[in-house]
C-alpha cells in the first residue's frame, strides 16, 4: 500500500515537472527576441506589464514573457544565464510551493524571477534569508537585477530607525531575515500612532532555506519583552531547593520533548517546604511559577550545550549554528532561574508584552513560497501547516557525490578515534574535509583528537554569520581541514580551489546522526555540488544523545549481542536499522511537539487577531472614540449587573449599596435611582431603572465629539489600558499553559481545556480593558476644563 502511494505521488511529481518543462520551452522560445531588445526596451518590460495587470491580466498571463525578460536583464547585469532547472525552480516558488534544490544549484538567482513578477503588482514582496549577511549579499547582487529592470528594492535590517524601515517596507522587494519582518509586525502593534508603524498589508513572500525557518526556528516564539524586578531571593531559594530533588522521585523529565513536570511525592515535598496545603490553589500561583521554572533551569539545560556563562552573565547558544546569541534571553523567569542555578547575580526578569509563533506570523501571508536543499523529509509537515507542496527540482548536472555507509562505533571515544585515522589518510591525498558537529562542545573534542595527531585545521567558531560564511567558502582548498557545527555558514557555497576536483573533492565527516534526516543530507549536500565529485560518511556511536537520548533502553539490551572488532567497530548490520528508526522517532516526535504547540498558539492567535484589529482602529484618527466608548460603558454596565445580582441568591440577598457605589463610578453622577429587592428582581429590571440615567450620562459623553483633546485623550488612554491589559493575559495565559499539562493526567484533554479555559481569561481582560476606560471618562468628564 505504502509503495502504491510513493509512486503516485512519484508519478504526481513527473507530470509537473514535465508540465513545468513545457513552459520553460515556451520561456527559451523568447530568448531570441529578448536579446535584440535595448536596455531601455527591456526596461520598457516592466511598465507594459504593471499595466497589463492594472487592466485586469493575471500573473501567470504574463509569467513567461517575464521570466525571459529577467533572464535577458541577468545576462546583461550579472553575466548569469538561468539554467533551464533554474527556471523550473522559479515558476514553483511562483505557485506558492517548495522548489527543493540541492546546494549549488543556484537558489538566488532563482529567486530573482518570481520575485520580480510578483513585485509587479506593486503590493510589496519580501525575501526572507536566514541571517543579515545574506540578506545584504542577496540584496546587493540580485537587486542589481531588478533594479535595472526599474524596480526598487530595500533591506530591512535590526537596529535601523523607523524611517529607514518605512523605505525599505515601501520598496518593490524588501529583503530581510524572517525575525526582524516578525518584531517589526509586533513593534507596529505597540505603536502609538499610525505614523509610528513601518509595514504595509503582506502579499507574497518567498524563503530561503525554508525548512530552517520555519521548522527549525518554529519551535522559537517571537517576544517582545518589558523589564519588571525580579525577587532574587525567592529565585536562589527556590534553585536551592531544586538541588535536592531526585529525578524519577519527585520530578518527571521527557528527554525527548524536554517537558518536566512534579510528581506527587514533588508537589509534597514543596508543600511541606513551604508550610502550604495545596501548591496548586491560585494563591501559591506564583511559587509555583518559580519553582517549575526552577525545575526547568536544572534538568532540561545544560551548561556550555544550551548556554555558556560569560562576564557572570548567562549567554544563550543556538544550537543549529552553534553561535552565541548575543542579547537574547529567557522570558517568563526561566533566565532568572539559570542564573540561579549556576549562583550568578539575577538580573530584572523579561515581562512578554507580544509575542507570535514563527508558524502563524507567516501564514499571515496570503502567498508564501521556499526554497532550500532538504524539505521532502518534511513535506507532510509543510503541506499540513502552510498548504505547500514540496517539489523535487532536477539537479542541472548529475550528482557525482558518494555517500559512504555509515559507520557504527560503541564508544564516543572509538568513533573519534576512527574519525581522527580517517582524516590523516585523506589528508596524505590533500583532499579538502569537512568534519560536521552537533554543537561547540563536540567541535572542540573533534579538535582535542586532531591536535594528538598533529592535524592542522581550522575550528569554525566565528562570532558573526559574515566570518563563518568567509571562513567556509575556504573549505574546498586543497588540504584544507574545517570542523564546523551542522548549519554553519549555511547559505554559502564551497568552492573547489583548481586541482581538487582530480583529487577527488570535497569529503564530508558527519561525527553524529542528527535528529532529522534534514541536516544529515544538508551536511553531505556539501559537497558534490554542480556535478562536482565529492563524498560524504557518518561515524556514529552507541554513546551519540539521540540514542541515548531516544533508545537508550533498547542500546543497552543490544550492546550484549553486539560483535565489534578491536577498533570498538560494530559489526552487526542490525544497528543500522535501530539507528533509521530511533532517526524516524525523533522527527515524529518534534513534529507532533510542534503541531501540539501551534494548536496553542493558535488559540492565542485568534486573541491576538481581536486585540491588534481594536488596536489598530483606535490608532485611525478618523475614528470617532465616543462611538467606540459608549458601547464599552454599556457593556460594563452589563457585567456590573451580573457581578453584583447572582444567580442562585434571592434579591433580598443581593449587596444593592455595593451596586449603587459601582454604578455611580461608572454614570458619573450621585442620581441613581432607588434601588431595592423591591424593584430589582432580574438585570433586565435594572435596565429599565437606569434608562434615563444612562441616556443623560451619553448625551453628556456625545458633547465630546467636537473636542479634539477629548478624543486625543480618550484614544490614547485607550491604547494604555488595551496594552497593559493585553500584557498581564500574556503572562495569565503562560501560566495556564505551564499547568495545563498536569490535567492530562486526569484524561482531559490539555489542548482543549486550554482553549476553554483562555477563552475565560480572555474575556475577563476585555472586560476588565473597558471597565477601565469607561471609569476613566466617568472621572475625566467631571472635569470642567475638559469639558
Amino acid at each position: 500500500m505504502l509503495n502504491s502511494v510513493k509512486k503516485l505521488l512519484g508519478d504526481s511529481q513527473k507530470r509537473k515537472i514535465k508540465n513545468y518543462e513545457q513552459l520553460v520551452n515556451d520561456i527559451n522560445q523568447l530568448e531570441s527576441v529578448m536579446e535584440t531588445l535595448s536596455d531601455d526596451e527591456l526596461r520598457q518590460k516592466t511598465v507594459t506589464f504593471q499595466h497589463m495587470l492594472q487592466n485586469g491580466k493575471t500573473v501567470d498571463d504574463i509569467k513567461i514573457e517575464a521570466f525571459a525578460v529577467v533572464r535577458e536583464a541577468a545576462k546583461r547585469v550579472l553575466g548569469l544565464r538561468h539554467y533551464d532547472v533554474q527556471l523550473i525552480g522559479g515558476l514553483v516558488l511562483l505557485e506558492g510551493n517548495i522548489a527543493e534544490m540541492p546546494t549549488g544549484e543556484g537558489k538566488t538567482l532563482v529567486s530573482s524571477l518570481p520575485t520580480y513578477v510578483r513585485a509587479l503588482e506593486k503590493k510589496g514582496v519580501h525575501v526572507i534569508t536566514v541571517n543579515d549577511y545574506l540578506a545584504k549579499r542577496d540584496k546587493e547582487l540580485i537587486g542589481r537585477v531588478h533594479e535595472f529592470l526599474g524596480l526598487t528594492v530595500g533591506l530591512n535590517m535590526a537596529q535601523m530607525e523607523s524611517m529607514d524601515k518605512k523605505r525599505a517596507y515601501e520598496a518593490d522587494i524588501t529583503y530581510g531575515i524572517g525575525t526582524e519582518f516578525g518584531f517589526d509586525y509586533l513593534r507596529d502593534n505597540m505603536a502609538s500612532s499610525k505614523s509610528q508603524q513601518v509595514q504595509r498589508p503582506y502579499h507574497f513572500a518567498i524563503i530561503d532555506e525554508i525548512d530552517s525557518v520555519l521548522i527549525d526556528e518554529a519551535k522559537t516564539p517571537l517576544i517582545i519583552a518589558g523589564k519588571k524586578s525580579s525577587s532574587s531571593d525567592f529565585h536562589h531559594l527556590c534553585a536551592k531547593v531544586m538541588k535536592s530533588f531526585q529525578d524519577t522521585l519527585h520530578y518527571t523529565y521527557d528527554a525527548e520533548t524536554k517537558a518536566c513536570n512534579f510528581t506527587e511525592d514533588g508537589i509534597t515535598k514543596i508543600e511541606d517546604l513551604f508550610d502550604i496545603d495545596n501548591l496548586y490553589d491560585i494563591e501559591h500561583q506564583t511559587l509555583y511559577h518559580y519553582m517549575i521554572q526552577a525545575l526547568r533551569a536544572h534538568v532540561a539545560f545544560q551548561l556550555d550545550v544550551d548556554y555558556i556563562i560569560e562576564d557572570e552573565k548567562i549567554m544563550l547558544v543556538d544550537i543549529f549554528t552553534g553561535r552565541i546569541m548575543d542579547g537574547r534571553s529567557l522570558s517568563d523567569g526561566l533566565h532568572q532561574a539559570l542564573e540561579a542555578k549556576e549562583g550568578l547575580p539575577i538580573t530584572d526578569e523579561n515581562q512578554t508584552q507580544a509575542s507570535i509563533t514563527i508558524q502563524n506570523f507567516f501564514r499571515m501571508y496570503p502567498a508564501l513560497s521556499g526554497m532550500t536543499g532538504t524539505a521532502k523529509t518534511e513535506e507532510k509537515e509543510f503541506n499540513r501547516v502552510y498548504n505547500m507542496e514540496v517539489i523535487s527540482i532536477p539537479t542541472n548536472r548529475p550528482i557525482l557525490r558518494e555517500d559512504k555507509k555509515d559507520v557504527v562505533y560503541v564508544t564516543a571515544d572509538a568513533k573519534y578515534k576512527a574519525v581522527c585515522a580517517e582524516v590523516i589518510n585523506i589528508h596524505k591525498k590533500k583532499r579538502p574535509i569537512l568534519i560536521g558537529t552537533m554543537s561547540i562542545l563536540q567541535s572542540e573534542a573533534v579538535a582535542r583528537y586532531l591536535d594528538e595527531a598533529n592535524l592542522p585545521y581550522q575550528l569554525l567558531n566565528a562570532k558573526s554569520a559574515e566570518q563563518e560564511a568567509d571562513l567556509i567558502a575556504l573549505a574546498g582548498k586543497k588540504g584544507k581541514i574545517t570542523i564546523a557545527t551542522n548549519m554553519a555558514g549555511r547559505g554559502t557555497d564551497i568552492l573547489l580551489e583548481k586541482g581538487v576536483h582530480e583529487l577527488g573533492g570535497l569529503h564530508v565527516i558527519g561525527t553524529e546522526r542528527h535528529e532529522s534526516r534534514r541536516v544529515d543530507n544538508q551536511l553531505k549536500g556539501r559537497a558534490g555540488r554542480q556535478g562536482d565529485p565529492g563524498s560524504s560518511q557518518f561515524f556514529l556511536s552507541l554513546e551519540d544523545e539521540m540514542m541515548q537520548r531516544y533508545a537508550g533502553e533498547e542500546v543497552e539490551k543490544l550492546k550484549k549481542s553486539l560483535k565489534s572488532d578491536e577498533n570498538g567497530l560494530i559489526l552487526n548490520t542490525k544497528i543500522y536499522d535501530l539507528i533509521n528508526r530511533t532517526q524516524l522517532i525523533c522527527e515524529g516526535s518534534h513534529f507532533s511537539m510542534r503541531e501540539y504547540n501551534l494548536k496553542l498558539d493558535d488559540v492565542i492567535n485568534d486573541q491576538r487577531n481581536v486585540v491588534y484589529k481594536l488596536r489598530n482602529n483606535l490608532l485611525n484618527e478618523e475614528v470617532n472614540m465616543i462611538e467606540i466608548v459608549i458601547p464599552m460603558i454599556k457593556n460594563t454596565l452589563t457585567v456590573i449587573a451580573k457581578d453584583h445580582l447572582l444567580e442562585g441568591m434571592l434579591p433580598e440577598e443581593w449587596d444593592f449599596t455595593k451596586l449603587v457605589e459601582a454604578l455611580k463610578e461608572v454614570l458619573s453622577t450621585e442620581e441613581i435611582p432607588a434601588l431595592s429587592a423591591n424593584n430589582v428582581h432580574s438585570a433586565e429590571d435594572l435596565q429599565e431603572l437606569l434608562k434615563d440615567t444612562l441616556t443623560s450620562y451619553i448625551e453628556r459623553i456625545k458633547d465630546l465629539e467636537s473636542n479634539e483633546d477629548a478624543q486625543e485623550v480618550l484614544r490614547q488612554i485607550s491604547l494604555h489600558f488595551l496594552d497593559s491589559g493585553w500584557t498581564n493575559h500574556l503572562s495569565a495565559m503562560q501560566h495556564l499553559k505551564e499547568g495545563i499539562g498536569l490535567r492530562q493526567y486526569q484524561q482531559e484533554d490539555p489542548a482543549r481545556l486550554y482553549q476553554k479555559e483562555g477563552f475565560e481569561i480572555f474575556l475577563h481582560t476585555f472586560s476588565h480593558f473597558e471597565k477601565e476606560v469607561a471609569l476613566y471618562l466617568a472621572r475625566y468628564i467631571n472635569v470642567p476644563q475638559n469639558i
